[in-house]
């Protein structure tokens, strides 16, 4: 089975990091549970207090992580301390190197940006983040009419909050066929997706 990580810190903001969740486990709900192995993760196993006031216990530290699959990456106000804590973006950094794709929600792209992967790059982030994205990496490439883009060979970019559901189900998409993610958004009810691929 396929493992997929989804880092969550304090001041996560909820749906970036529920949304993929709900995709992806649903996905694998649909696929009999035998796709992937989806798991929260921070820098401790300390419980987590998301955007106003959610708590949520990581299921791992970065440091008891499987050697992940795939990585999401979501945002929210607590991804200005993230880019503060050197340490842990080299940590999560690795991760990015050694997972098959990585994918960041709105304001999760300070951390690929801090990691050094955003340089000369496409990215999409939330409306009110572009500008500190463009501070902290001038060359970097703002796609700010997008929902998500493809920012290199393995890394995948989201704009706002809720565009995380889209980009969840284009990847589920690409890594295991549009039947199942057609049948994974009918199933979640996500007429966006649907209406998209009715045309």
């Amino acid at each position: 089975m396929k493992q997929l990580g989804i880092l969550i810190f304090d001041d996560v903001e909820v749906l970036d990091f529920a949304g993929p969740f709900e995709v992806f486990s649903v996905a694998n709900q649909l696929s009999g549970y035998k796709l992937l192995e989806v798991y929260t993760f921070s820098q401790t196993t300390l419980p987590i207090r998301a955007r106003n006031g959610l708590q949520v216990v990581p299921d791992h530290s970065i440091n008891s992580l499987p050697p992940l699959d795939y990585l999401v990456l979501p945002g929210g106000d607590g991804t200005k301390k993230i880019v503060q804590n050197g340490s842990f973006i080299e940590e999560i950094k690795q991760q990015v190197l050694s997972s098959e794709w990585t994918m960041s929600v709105c304001s999760g792209s300070r951390i690929l940006g801090k990691a050094g992967f955003l340089e000369h790059k496409p990215y999409c982030t939330h409306h009110e983040v572009y500008e500190s994205i463009q501070e902290m990496v001038p060359s970097a490439l703002p796609q700010p009419d997008l929902r998500f883009i493809q920012t290199n060979d393995r890394i995948w970019t989201a704009a706002g909050i809720s565009a995380g559901i889209d980009l969840a189900l284009h990847l589920t998409e690409v890594t295991f066929g549009k039947e199942l993610a057609l049948a994974t958004a009918k199933y979640m009810e996500y007429t966006p997706y649907l209406d998209l691929h009715a045309r």
